[in-house]
């Protein structure tokens, strides 16, 4: 297959784009590269190629990027590219950025969820306020929060399936987050489109599942476990409280280990 990439390359591997880390000798002289995915569903994700028995792996040649002449008027191209990432990049205060700010008439004691999570280096918080306080906004102002810092970018919402069009509804006019439903016929449909050894849950970032089919569904909470998540939001936590011999038992110890927040 021609010379191992250097640590630093980046290579076209298996219809994806990765970072070459690093590489190493195997039995038999096979050379094996441990890469990072940069695009799309692998990215940030990584893995171990036989470089030699990958057919279609191809090392990126730096020299072939074309630059592309900004013709447009004052040169706005540029300057919304800047802007765009500029506003991506992940600001470093501990302060909160959207409270006043989103969408929503907040109010003083909803802000106290959103300073204790941002003083948390690891996010274990429960909202336990009265039924009709705005947990649901809370829990979505601790979202963007987050999503600010780079702490959230993949996102998993677990509720019942009365809460499910609510959440969706809040989070995405309140604080510009999609949610993709994922129910049973959304991961059947999905499943059709991708390939077998793809996570249904690795094709979005940002999902929202209800309480009732990940209990009953065995191949979803697998599907869970072995996907990452940055933040986890479970509605009516109680549903997944430690019980002997429950369904709930099963669904915390499930997100719990996979994901930086809950």
């Amino acid at each position: 297959m021609g010379s191992i990439p250097w640590p630093g390359s980046v290579v076209k591997l298996r219809s994806a784009t990765w970072k070459v880390l690093g590489s190493n000798i195997l039995k038999r002289g096979y050379r094996e590269v441990h890469c990072r995915g940069i695009s799309g569903i692998v990215r940030d994700k990584e893995a171990r190629f036989v470089w030699d028995l990958e057919k279609d792996a191809s090392i990126l040649d730096p020299a072939l990027v074309r630059l592309v002449p900004d013709n447009s008027t004052g040169l706005i191209d540029t300057k919304l590219h800047l802007e765009a990432a500029f506003r991506h990049t992940p600001t470093t205060s501990r302060q909160p950025l959207t409270l006043g700010r989103a969408a929503i008439d907040d109010l003083k004691f909803q802000h106290l969820p959103v300073e204790k999570a941002l003083a948390q280096d690891r996010v274990r918080l429960l909202i336990a306020d009265d039924v009709g306080l705005g947990k649901t906004l809370e829990a979505g102002l601790i979202a963007s929060e987050l999503a600010m810092r780079g702490r959230a970018d993949r996102i998993l919402v677990v509720a019942t399936r009365a809460m499910l069009t609510q959440f969706q509804k809040e989070f995405w006019t309140r604080f510009s987050i999609p949610l993709a439903r994922l129910d049973s016929a959304a991961i059947r449909r999905m499943r059709n489109r991708i390939p077998a050894h793809y996570n249904v849950f690795d094709q979005f970032d940002r999902s929202i599942v209800s309480i009732d089919t990940l209990k009953r569904d065995a191949q979803i909470r697998e599907g869970i476990k072995n996907s990452y998540w940055d933040l986890i939001i479970i509605d009516e936590a109680h549903n997944a409280a430690v019980r002997r011999n429950t369904s709930g038992t099963k669904s915390q110890l499930t997100c719990s280990p996979e994901s930086s927040a809950l």
